[in-house]
């Protein structure tokens, strides 16, 4: 059996071979210099040919014979995923992106044999002046905060040993040896931390409701069904220190007095999953899992439980419901599972990146971490960004950020030199951002009173083309298809809503329609069993409130202003910019286009299919869509 002693070897031998991963200006003798290959291999760059990548590696530094002085190591997302696959190298720090097996023979044989950077490769924003920034001096780095992330593209995530370097199972060790059940729940409660899945509910209150009850058999939930699209914080947590939430979770165990907790993980996310359980064998090998965990006495367990995909179940109610093996389905609150949850004992229920803040909150205290953040929302918050922005990816940051600073300093703005239009937060539960709000803070309170909500962290950001009747029927249609169908207001109201958005992006609309979608958007909120029917309106709701313009000229003029509603939109030949050269003629698959060579063509409209083959065909910009 492990005991502390035996963590704290392993932690001080693990941590001279992670020491040099700290970018250093100089590197001394090239010869002697000890360098460490992360290889980033979450799901985006594993799906970019990530493994092939490291086994180059392995490879390479073998024939070279540097083993000794060079260490190959996958890890989890380092958060600019659209770059990928991503290779850092320290102890330089240089960031390489978009990364091809082709390419390492020159790495190794360059960078990691004589010292030199292979500047075709490094990311663009981290060379100032022909010098290569330090990764956290990289403007997408720089005003990160990473708590959740802390370990994300740092470690291995299939090391304990490496987790252990980075103070891992410290947070635990202290609990159990030196603080009491009830010292543990008001450490939580003290740093404001509040769930990071959805209302922001007070994670240390639902401990303590629980810790309260008199039970002698309570539960642990981590939920991991992460389904809003385009989100995919809490997968790469699991992916890339899968650690963190297992010691996360034997902390609230502890605190409340339960010793079994249950990790519910949709299966279509399989790196997380492989990760979860190779975590779980490696901390029950060590003692930090399971029966009389680091000889303290105290037993904790965790099995794993795969989800088919529902996004209800992210619910807490459906999840538990899929736990104890019934359709997962919503059931009224009260009673609230702190009091009655999976099968009517006590239980806990947070998030992922929840789990992942307890372990430094309890290591550096609740006033470190309060000090992070705004008056009620502490912390850092994990977004997921995505649309139209320039830096497609994962950042960490503190609360009380502004939107502005988000999209345009980490995210490097909207390519192509569009415009902002708006951002939407929450994903189907939550609503749309405007250029209004650029300057607004992001924390609970504020996404709240403009008509969004934080959620689980999405956030997509549109540029000037988008068309915010279509973004609300997109939304609208996932939350209809994703209806459990329990209750009457979520199973028919929102496809009565669907059916009016359809009417009005066809061109059949009228100004009735919108009152009558306000009106059913009311009554959904309030009369729908739980969340998932509760926040289904909101996309309808905010984009009628900011965009309501956009409305009325679907449902009155009959046009898309963005070009984006098939129906509403025609296709125009300007026949003094055509040449006659026949080209979309030739493309257009319906033969809607004919003229003669040399002359100007012209569009049959009842042909056209409005596919926009011809526009991008046409070398002359002489067609247009209005």
């Amino acid at each position: 059996m492990k005991t502390i002693a035996n963590l704290e070897q392993i932690q001080l031998d693990s941590m001279n071979r992670l020491i040099h991963r700290k970018a250093s200006p100089s590197t001394g003798n090239n010869e002697t210099t000890l360098r460490t290959v992360l290889i980033c291999a979450g799901t985006g760059c594993t799906s970019s040919n990530a493994n092939p990548i490291i086994a180059a590696f392995h490879k390479e530094v073998e024939n070279h014979g540097i083993l000794h002085r060079v260490n190959v190591v996958r890890t989890g997302c380092f958060g600019l995923c659209a770059l990928g696959p991503i290779v850092i190298i320290y102890p330089e720090g240089v960031f390489y992106n978009r990364v091809e097996v082709s390419d390492v023979p020159d790495l190794v044989e360059e960078h990691l044999l004589k010292g030199n950077i292979v500047k075709r490769l490094v990311y663009q924003e981290s060379l100032l002046d022909d010098q290569v920034l330090p990764l956290m001096e990289v403007p997408f780095f720089k005003k990160q905060v990473r708590i959740a992330l802390r370990n994300c593209g740092l470690i291995d995530p299939e090391a304990i040993d490496e987790y252990i370097a980075m103070d891992g199972y410290k947070a635990l060790h202290k609990v159990l040896n030196t603080m009491t059940r009830s010292e543990v729940v008001d450490q939580v409660k003290k740093s404001g931390l509040r769930g990071r899945g959805g209302g922001g509910f007070p994670a240390g209150l639902k401990w303590e409701t629980a810790a309260k009850q008199d039970n002698e058999q309570k539960y642990i939930i981590c939920n991991a069904d992460e389904g809003d699209p385009g989100a995919f914080m809490d997968r790469s947590i699991l992916e890339g220190d899968p650690h963190s939430v297992l010691e996360a979770m034997a902390i609230a165990g502890y605190a409340v007095g339960a010793n079994q907790g249950y990790i519910y993980v949709r299966a279509e996310y399989p790196i997380a999953v492989k990760r979860i359980f190779t975590a779980m064998k490696q901390a029950e090998d060590y003692g930090v899992l399971g029966d009389n965990i680091l000889g303290t006495g105290f037993t904790f367990n965790v099995e794993v439980r795969l989800g088919a995909g529902a996004f209800v179940c992210g619910e807490e109610t459906a999840l538990m419901s899929s736990i104890e093996g019934r359709r997962g389905m919503p059931s009224p609150k009260p009673p609230f599972p702190a009091i009655s949850g999976l099968w009517n004992k006590p239980t806990v229920i947070n998030n992922v990146e929840t789990l992942a803040n307890i372990p430094p909150i309890i290591l550096r205290g609740p006033d470190w971490y309060s000090t992070i953040g705004t008056e009620k929302s502490k912390g850092t918050k994990v977004f997921a960004i995505g649309g139209n922005i320039t830096n497609i990816g994962l950042v960490e940051v503190p609360m009380g950020i502004t939107l502005r600073e988000v999209i345009y300093e980490i995210g490097g703005g909207i390519p192509s030199g569009k415009k902002f239009k708006a951002a939407q937060t929450g994903g189907p539960s939550g609503g749309c951002l405007t250029s209004e709000h650029l300057d607004s803070r992001i924390d609970y309170d504020t996404l709240t009173s403009v008509g969004s909500m934080m959620g689980s962290g999405g956030m997509i950001v549109m540029d000037e083309d988008t068309c915010m009747v279509d973004i609300a029927r997109f939304y609208l249609d996932f939350t209809r298809d994703e209806s459990c169908g329990k209750c009457a207001p979520c199973r028919i109201g929102t496809k009565r809503m669907l059916e009016i958005l359809d009417k009005i992006a066809e061109g059949k609309g009228t100004l009735m329609d919108l009152d009558k979608l306000e009106e059913l958007s009311i009554q959904i909120k309030a009369a729908s069993l739980c969340g998932l029917g509760q926040t289904a309106p909101n996309p309808v709701l905010s984009t009628l409130r900011y965009f309501r313009d956009e409305y009325v000229a679907h449902v009155v003029d009959k046009k898309c202003p963005s070009g984006v509603c098939r129906s509403l939109i025609s296709y125009t030949i300007d026949p003094v910019l055509c040449k006659g050269c026949s080209l979309c003629a030739r493309k257009c698959p319906v033969d809607a286009i004919s003229g003669k060579v040399k002359d100007p063509y012209s569009i049959d409209a009842s042909l056209c299919i409005k596919c926009g083959l011809c526009i991008d065909s046409c070398k002359f910009k002489a067609i247009y869509k209005s």
